[in-house]
Protein backbone atom coordinates (compact mmCIF):
# COMPACT_ATOMS: atom_id res chain seq x y z
CA UNK A 1 0.00 0.00 0.00
CA UNK A 2 1.33 3.46 -0.46
CA UNK A 3 1.46 4.94 2.65
CA UNK A 4 4.37 7.36 1.87
CA UNK A 5 2.76 9.32 -1.05
CA UNK A 6 4.26 11.69 -3.90
CA UNK A 7 3.84 15.39 -3.43
CA UNK A 8 0.33 17.21 -4.20
CA UNK A 9 -1.47 20.16 -4.28
CA UNK A 10 -4.11 20.81 -2.17
CA UNK A 11 -7.34 18.95 -2.80
CA UNK A 12 -10.69 20.59 -2.75
CA UNK A 13 -14.54 18.97 -1.94
CA UNK A 14 -13.97 17.28 -5.54
CA UNK A 15 -10.06 16.51 -5.48
CA UNK A 16 -10.23 14.21 -8.27
CA UNK A 17 -12.08 16.64 -10.95
CA UNK A 18 -8.38 18.39 -10.76
CA UNK A 19 -6.06 15.34 -10.77
CA UNK A 20 -7.56 12.94 -13.10
CA UNK A 21 -5.33 10.94 -15.84
CA UNK A 22 -5.26 11.53 -19.12
CA UNK A 23 -7.96 9.64 -20.92
CA UNK A 24 -7.81 7.61 -23.88
CA UNK A 25 -11.43 7.69 -25.63
CA UNK A 26 -10.94 5.36 -28.49
CA UNK A 27 -13.87 3.31 -29.58
CA UNK A 28 -12.89 -0.49 -28.55
CA UNK A 29 -13.39 -3.38 -30.93
CA UNK A 30 -16.55 -4.92 -32.17
CA UNK A 31 -18.03 -6.85 -29.18
CA UNK A 32 -20.30 -10.27 -29.73
CA UNK A 33 -24.06 -9.69 -28.22
CA UNK A 34 -23.74 -12.41 -25.48
CA UNK A 35 -22.31 -10.01 -22.85
CA UNK A 36 -24.31 -11.28 -19.64
CA UNK A 37 -22.07 -12.69 -16.60
CA UNK A 38 -21.13 -16.14 -17.61
CA UNK A 39 -21.23 -18.92 -14.59
CA UNK A 40 -18.05 -17.21 -13.06
CA UNK A 41 -19.44 -13.63 -12.75
CA UNK A 42 -23.08 -14.17 -11.38
CA UNK A 43 -25.34 -11.14 -12.09
CA UNK A 44 -26.18 -10.77 -8.53
CA UNK A 45 -22.93 -10.48 -6.23
CA UNK A 46 -22.98 -12.59 -3.68
CA UNK A 47 -24.38 -11.15 -0.54
CA UNK A 48 -22.74 -10.03 3.02
CA UNK A 49 -23.38 -11.86 6.04
CA UNK A 50 -24.86 -8.65 8.06
CA UNK A 51 -27.86 -7.27 6.91
CA UNK A 52 -27.48 -3.61 4.81
CA UNK A 53 -27.89 -0.72 6.46
CA UNK A 54 -31.21 1.17 5.62
CA UNK A 55 -31.57 3.79 3.26
CA UNK A 56 -32.33 7.00 3.81
CA UNK A 57 -35.91 8.86 3.15
CA UNK A 58 -36.82 10.39 0.08
CA UNK A 59 -37.40 14.27 0.34
CA UNK A 60 -40.57 15.70 -0.28
CA UNK A 61 -39.71 16.93 -3.70
CA UNK A 62 -38.99 13.36 -4.40
CA UNK A 63 -41.97 12.03 -3.30
CA UNK A 64 -44.41 14.62 -4.83
CA UNK A 65 -42.63 13.98 -8.10
CA UNK A 66 -43.12 10.14 -7.72
CA UNK A 67 -46.97 10.93 -7.29
CA UNK A 68 -47.83 13.95 -9.52
CA UNK A 69 -47.52 13.13 -12.94
CA UNK A 70 -47.94 16.76 -14.09
CA UNK A 71 -45.26 17.83 -11.32
CA UNK A 72 -42.86 15.28 -12.79
CA UNK A 73 -43.62 16.51 -16.29
CA UNK A 74 -43.19 20.12 -14.94
CA UNK A 75 -40.33 19.16 -13.09
CA UNK A 76 -38.70 17.83 -16.13
CA UNK A 77 -38.96 20.84 -18.38
CA UNK A 78 -37.36 22.67 -15.75
CA UNK A 79 -35.11 20.82 -15.61
CA UNK A 80 -33.74 20.56 -19.36
CA UNK A 81 -34.12 24.78 -19.54
CA UNK A 82 -31.28 24.77 -16.64
CA UNK A 83 -29.18 22.31 -18.63
CA UNK A 84 -29.92 19.39 -16.50
CA UNK A 85 -30.32 16.97 -19.27
CA UNK A 86 -27.14 18.02 -21.02
CA UNK A 87 -24.99 14.96 -22.04
CA UNK A 88 -21.89 15.79 -19.28
CA UNK A 89 -25.08 16.06 -16.74
CA UNK A 90 -26.28 12.85 -17.24
CA UNK A 91 -23.07 11.33 -17.54
CA UNK A 92 -22.59 12.88 -13.79
CA UNK A 93 -25.32 11.37 -12.54
CA UNK A 94 -25.34 7.54 -14.14
CA UNK A 95 -21.41 7.78 -13.29
CA UNK A 96 -23.43 8.46 -9.46
CA UNK A 97 -25.10 5.43 -9.88
CA UNK A 98 -22.34 3.37 -11.51
CA UNK A 99 -20.36 3.90 -8.44
CA UNK A 100 -23.11 3.08 -5.48
CA UNK A 101 -24.33 0.42 -7.55
CA UNK A 102 -21.25 -1.46 -8.50
CA UNK A 103 -18.43 -0.62 -6.48
CA UNK A 104 -19.46 0.61 -3.02
CA UNK A 105 -20.69 -3.12 -1.68
CA UNK A 106 -17.72 -4.67 -3.21
CA UNK A 107 -15.96 -4.85 0.12
CA UNK A 108 -18.74 -5.95 2.06
CA UNK A 109 -19.93 -8.49 -0.84
CA UNK A 110 -16.33 -10.31 -0.42
CA UNK A 111 -15.37 -9.43 3.35
CA UNK A 112 -14.74 -13.07 3.58
CA UNK A 113 -12.04 -12.77 1.12
CA UNK A 114 -10.67 -9.94 1.87
CA UNK A 115 -10.74 -9.87 5.72
CA UNK A 116 -9.79 -13.76 6.09
CA UNK A 117 -7.70 -15.18 3.32
CA UNK A 118 -6.11 -11.51 2.37
CA UNK A 119 -5.90 -10.47 5.94
CA UNK A 120 -7.06 -7.20 5.43
CA UNK A 121 -7.94 -5.45 8.94
CA UNK A 122 -11.30 -4.45 9.25
CA UNK A 123 -10.50 -0.61 8.79
CA UNK A 124 -11.62 2.15 6.58
CA UNK A 125 -8.18 2.02 4.69
CA UNK A 126 -8.75 -1.62 3.67
CA UNK A 127 -12.53 -0.40 2.50
CA UNK A 128 -10.67 1.95 0.00
CA UNK A 129 -8.56 -0.37 -1.04
CA UNK A 130 -11.06 -2.72 -2.40
CA UNK A 131 -13.38 0.16 -3.48
CA UNK A 132 -10.48 1.53 -5.43
CA UNK A 133 -9.41 -1.63 -7.46
CA UNK A 134 -13.27 -1.83 -8.67
CA UNK A 135 -13.27 2.08 -9.39
CA UNK A 136 -10.19 1.08 -11.19
CA UNK A 137 -11.83 -1.83 -13.25
CA UNK A 138 -14.98 0.12 -14.64
CA UNK A 139 -12.05 3.18 -15.13
CA UNK A 140 -10.33 0.94 -17.65
CA UNK A 141 -14.13 0.03 -19.41
CA UNK A 142 -15.26 4.01 -19.13
CA UNK A 143 -11.98 5.36 -20.93
CA UNK A 144 -12.66 3.16 -24.53
CA UNK A 145 -16.44 4.89 -24.75
CA UNK A 146 -16.07 7.26 -26.80
CA UNK A 147 -15.34 11.10 -27.14
CA UNK A 148 -16.53 13.03 -24.96
CA UNK A 149 -18.62 10.13 -23.55
CA UNK A 150 -15.47 8.38 -21.97
CA UNK A 151 -14.07 11.73 -20.58
CA UNK A 152 -17.24 12.52 -18.68
CA UNK A 153 -17.84 9.54 -17.44
CA UNK A 154 -14.38 8.57 -16.05
CA UNK A 155 -14.60 12.34 -14.70
CA UNK A 156 -17.85 11.64 -12.76
CA UNK A 157 -17.24 7.77 -11.69
CA UNK A 158 -13.66 9.71 -9.93
CA UNK A 159 -15.46 12.69 -8.42
CA UNK A 160 -18.13 11.28 -6.51
CA UNK A 161 -15.71 8.60 -5.28
CA UNK A 162 -14.02 11.32 -3.69
CA UNK A 163 -16.75 13.19 -2.54
CA UNK A 164 -17.74 9.96 -1.00
CA UNK A 165 -14.42 9.30 0.69
CA UNK A 166 -14.18 12.68 2.18
CA UNK A 167 -17.98 11.88 3.74
CA UNK A 168 -16.26 9.09 5.14
CA UNK A 169 -13.28 10.42 6.21
CA UNK A 170 -15.17 13.03 8.03
CA UNK A 171 -17.51 10.41 9.72
CA UNK A 172 -14.42 8.42 10.46
CA UNK A 173 -12.39 11.38 12.45
CA UNK A 174 -15.58 13.06 13.78
CA UNK A 175 -18.83 11.10 13.57
CA UNK A 176 -21.98 12.63 14.20
CA UNK A 177 -23.62 13.41 17.83
CA UNK A 178 -26.77 12.79 18.64
CA UNK A 179 -27.21 16.52 19.92
CA UNK A 180 -25.86 17.62 16.80
CA UNK A 181 -28.14 20.68 15.69
CA UNK A 182 -27.58 20.19 11.98
CA UNK A 183 -30.71 19.31 10.03
CA UNK A 184 -31.32 15.20 9.16
CA UNK A 185 -31.01 15.27 5.63
CA UNK A 186 -27.49 16.78 6.14
CA UNK A 187 -26.18 14.04 8.44
CA UNK A 188 -27.28 11.23 5.97
CA UNK A 189 -24.49 10.05 3.85
CA UNK A 190 -23.04 10.58 0.50
CA UNK A 191 -23.60 7.02 -0.50
CA UNK A 192 -24.53 4.03 2.07
CA UNK A 193 -22.85 3.29 5.11
CA UNK A 194 -21.11 -0.16 5.40
CA UNK A 195 -20.37 -2.69 7.32
CA UNK A 196 -16.93 -3.77 6.14
CA UNK A 197 -15.20 -1.36 8.98
CA UNK A 198 -16.95 0.24 12.25
CA UNK A 199 -16.54 3.66 13.47
CA UNK A 200 -14.96 4.09 16.79
CA UNK A 201 -17.68 6.12 17.98
CA UNK A 202 -20.18 3.78 17.35
CA UNK A 203 -18.56 0.90 19.08
CA UNK A 204 -20.35 -0.47 22.01
CA UNK A 205 -18.41 1.24 25.11
CA UNK A 206 -16.68 3.31 23.26
CA UNK A 207 -15.93 7.25 24.86
CA UNK A 208 -17.40 9.63 22.30
CA UNK A 209 -15.50 12.32 21.09
CA UNK A 210 -15.97 16.28 21.90
CA UNK A 211 -18.42 17.83 19.70
CA UNK A 212 -17.50 20.09 16.57
CA UNK A 213 -15.52 19.56 13.24
CA UNK A 214 -12.61 17.32 12.71
CA UNK A 215 -9.81 19.72 11.90
CA UNK A 216 -9.75 20.30 8.01
CA UNK A 217 -5.78 20.52 7.52
CA UNK A 218 -6.33 16.80 8.94
CA UNK A 219 -9.21 15.92 6.31
CA UNK A 220 -6.85 17.59 3.87
CA UNK A 221 -4.06 15.22 4.75
CA UNK A 222 -5.67 12.13 5.08
CA UNK A 223 -7.52 13.09 1.12
CA UNK A 224 -4.01 13.84 -0.01
CA UNK A 225 -3.00 10.56 0.80
CA UNK A 226 -5.85 8.83 -0.67
CA UNK A 227 -5.43 10.79 -4.18
CA UNK A 228 -1.90 9.33 -4.01
CA UNK A 229 -2.92 5.72 -3.55
CA UNK A 230 -5.91 6.22 -5.85
CA UNK A 231 -3.11 7.61 -8.57
CA UNK A 232 0.12 5.12 -7.53
CA UNK A 233 -2.37 1.98 -7.57
CA UNK A 234 -4.43 3.25 -10.89
CA UNK A 235 -0.74 3.34 -12.35
CA UNK A 236 0.82 0.29 -11.11
CA UNK A 237 -2.23 -1.46 -12.03
CA UNK A 238 -2.25 0.00 -15.39
CA UNK A 239 1.28 -1.11 -16.05
CA UNK A 240 0.46 -4.67 -15.47
CA UNK A 241 -2.90 -4.49 -17.09
CA UNK A 242 -0.91 -3.95 -20.70
CA UNK A 243 2.77 -5.79 -19.63
CA UNK A 244 2.47 -9.02 -18.24
CA UNK A 245 0.25 -11.35 -15.24
CA UNK A 246 3.60 -11.12 -13.45
CA UNK A 247 3.64 -7.35 -13.34
CA UNK A 248 -0.17 -7.17 -12.22
CA UNK A 249 0.21 -9.48 -9.56
CA UNK A 250 2.67 -7.53 -8.45
CA UNK A 251 0.82 -4.57 -8.37
CA UNK A 252 -1.61 -7.19 -6.60
CA UNK A 253 0.91 -7.79 -3.80
CA UNK A 254 2.10 -3.97 -3.20
CA UNK A 255 -1.59 -2.54 -3.39
CA UNK A 256 -3.79 -4.90 -1.90
CA UNK A 257 -1.53 -7.22 0.02
CA UNK A 258 -0.03 -4.72 1.87
CA UNK A 259 3.47 -5.73 0.47
CA UNK A 260 4.03 -7.71 3.04
CA UNK A 261 7.41 -9.45 3.58
CA UNK A 262 8.96 -6.62 1.35
CA UNK A 263 12.32 -7.06 3.22
CA UNK A 264 12.34 -11.30 3.97
CA UNK A 265 10.32 -13.35 5.95
CA UNK A 266 10.88 -13.46 9.40
CA UNK A 267 10.64 -17.38 10.54
CA UNK A 268 10.83 -18.69 13.90
CA UNK A 269 13.96 -19.69 15.94
CA UNK A 270 14.47 -22.89 15.74
CA UNK A 271 15.86 -23.29 19.08
CA UNK A 272 12.91 -21.23 20.61
CA UNK A 273 15.06 -18.00 21.17
CA UNK A 274 15.36 -14.66 19.17
CA UNK A 275 12.21 -12.60 18.30
CA UNK A 276 8.59 -14.29 19.22
CA UNK A 277 5.47 -13.23 17.77
CA UNK A 278 5.04 -10.84 20.72
CA UNK A 279 8.28 -8.16 20.06
CA UNK A 280 8.43 -9.01 16.28
CA UNK A 281 6.67 -5.97 14.28
CA UNK A 282 8.18 -4.99 10.75
CA UNK A 283 5.36 -3.00 7.74
CA UNK A 284 6.94 -1.94 4.65
CA UNK A 285 7.41 2.07 3.76
CA UNK A 286 7.73 3.83 0.67
CA UNK A 287 10.03 6.80 0.53
CA UNK A 288 9.18 7.64 -2.99
CA UNK A 289 9.28 11.36 -2.95
CA UNK A 290 6.40 12.34 -0.93
CA UNK A 291 5.91 15.34 1.51
CA UNK A 292 3.15 14.41 3.26
CA UNK A 293 6.22 12.72 5.84
CA UNK A 294 8.81 14.49 5.23
CA UNK A 295 12.05 12.55 5.44
CA UNK A 296 13.66 14.55 8.09
CA UNK A 297 11.28 13.36 10.32
CA UNK A 298 11.75 9.96 9.36
CA UNK A 299 15.80 10.70 10.46
CA UNK A 300 15.10 12.44 13.84
CA UNK A 301 13.11 9.35 14.61
CA UNK A 302 15.45 6.76 14.16
CA UNK A 303 15.82 6.51 10.42
CA UNK A 304 14.04 3.75 8.22
CA UNK A 305 14.70 0.79 9.94
CA UNK A 306 12.69 2.45 13.40
CA UNK A 307 9.84 3.67 11.34
CA UNK A 308 9.18 0.21 10.06
CA UNK A 309 8.91 -1.11 13.51
CA UNK A 310 6.72 1.75 14.33
CA UNK A 311 2.87 0.68 14.70
CA UNK A 312 1.40 3.59 12.40
CA UNK A 313 -2.58 2.19 12.54
CA UNK A 314 -2.91 0.31 9.78
CA UNK A 315 -3.27 -2.95 10.91
CA UNK A 316 -1.36 -3.95 7.36
CA UNK A 317 2.74 -5.12 8.68
CA UNK A 318 4.53 -7.87 7.99
CA UNK A 319 3.16 -11.58 9.63
CA UNK A 320 5.49 -12.24 12.59
CA UNK A 321 7.72 -15.47 13.12
CA UNK A 322 4.94 -17.14 14.57
CA UNK A 323 2.84 -17.15 11.74
CA UNK A 324 4.81 -17.31 8.61
CA UNK A 325 3.39 -20.05 7.14
CA UNK A 326 0.38 -17.37 5.64
CA UNK A 327 3.21 -16.61 3.52
CA UNK A 328 2.24 -19.79 1.52
CA UNK A 329 -0.76 -19.09 0.51
CA UNK A 330 0.49 -15.75 -1.10
CA UNK A 331 0.86 -16.98 -4.43
CA UNK A 332 -2.48 -18.58 -5.05
CA UNK A 333 -4.30 -15.29 -3.52
CA UNK A 334 -2.28 -13.07 -6.07
CA UNK A 335 -3.45 -15.37 -8.77
CA UNK A 336 -7.25 -15.57 -7.60
CA UNK A 337 -7.19 -11.53 -8.21
CA UNK A 338 -5.04 -11.43 -11.22
CA UNK A 339 -7.28 -13.90 -13.27
CA UNK A 340 -10.70 -12.19 -11.14
CA UNK A 341 -9.13 -8.57 -12.66
CA UNK A 342 -8.76 -10.09 -16.52
CA UNK A 343 -12.28 -12.02 -16.61
CA UNK A 344 -14.04 -9.06 -15.41
CA UNK A 345 -12.28 -6.51 -17.73
CA UNK A 346 -13.18 -9.33 -20.80
CA UNK A 347 -16.56 -9.10 -19.19
CA UNK A 348 -17.07 -5.54 -19.03
CA UNK A 349 -15.44 -5.12 -22.75
CA UNK A 350 -17.99 -7.61 -24.23
CA UNK A 351 -20.80 -5.09 -22.95
CA UNK A 352 -21.99 -2.60 -25.55
CA UNK A 353 -21.45 0.59 -25.42
CA UNK A 354 -24.75 1.68 -25.10
CA UNK A 355 -25.72 -0.09 -21.76
CA UNK A 356 -22.88 1.80 -20.05
CA UNK A 357 -23.86 4.56 -21.51
CA UNK A 358 -27.80 4.25 -20.67
CA UNK A 359 -30.68 5.93 -21.93
CA UNK A 360 -29.44 9.58 -22.01
CA UNK A 361 -32.70 11.02 -20.30
CA UNK A 362 -34.01 12.22 -16.96
CA UNK A 363 -34.76 9.66 -14.77
CA UNK A 364 -32.84 6.69 -16.17
CA UNK A 365 -29.51 7.29 -14.71
CA UNK A 366 -29.99 3.54 -13.29
CA UNK A 367 -30.95 1.72 -16.07
CA UNK A 368 -29.39 -1.40 -17.39
CA UNK A 369 -27.03 -1.61 -14.22
CA UNK A 370 -27.86 -5.54 -13.20
CA UNK A 371 -25.83 -6.95 -15.86
CA UNK A 372 -23.08 -4.63 -15.34
CA UNK A 373 -22.39 -6.22 -11.53
CA UNK A 374 -19.47 -7.66 -10.42
CA UNK A 375 -18.89 -11.77 -10.11
CA UNK A 376 -17.06 -13.54 -7.16
CA UNK A 377 -13.50 -13.25 -6.58
CA UNK A 378 -12.73 -16.58 -6.66
CA UNK A 379 -14.47 -18.21 -9.71
CA UNK A 380 -15.85 -21.78 -9.23
CA UNK A 381 -14.58 -22.73 -12.63
CA UNK A 382 -11.52 -20.43 -13.11
CA UNK A 383 -7.76 -21.48 -13.84
CA UNK A 384 -7.12 -21.08 -9.86
CA UNK A 385 -9.76 -23.05 -8.77
CA UNK A 386 -8.24 -26.18 -10.84
CA UNK A 387 -4.76 -25.52 -9.33
CA UNK A 388 -4.10 -29.23 -7.60
CA UNK A 389 -4.44 -29.18 -3.80
CA UNK A 390 -2.88 -31.53 -0.96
Amino acid sequence: MLRRPLPVNALGRSPAARHARSLATQRPPQRSQNYGPSSSTPSTPHQSSKARPPLPQQTWLARTIRRSPVAKKAFLTLAAVLGYGSVKQYAGRRAYNLYRELCISRPDDEAAFWKDECHLPPTFQSWFTVTNLHVWLLTVRLRALPAPHGANYVQGLIDHFFIDVEDRVRAVLQPVSAKSLAPAQNLAPYTVPSNFYQVANTLKGAQPRPLGRAPESLVSRQMKIFKEQWAGMGMSLDLGLVRSDPELAAAVWRNLLGARGARGIAYPSPKGKGKGAEQYFRRTVNLAGGKVEKLEKLAKRGGLEAEERRDDGSGVHDFPPAEADKYVAYPELMATVVEYIRRELVRLESIPDEVLLGRGQIGTESYGLKELRFGRVRAPDGIVASFPRE
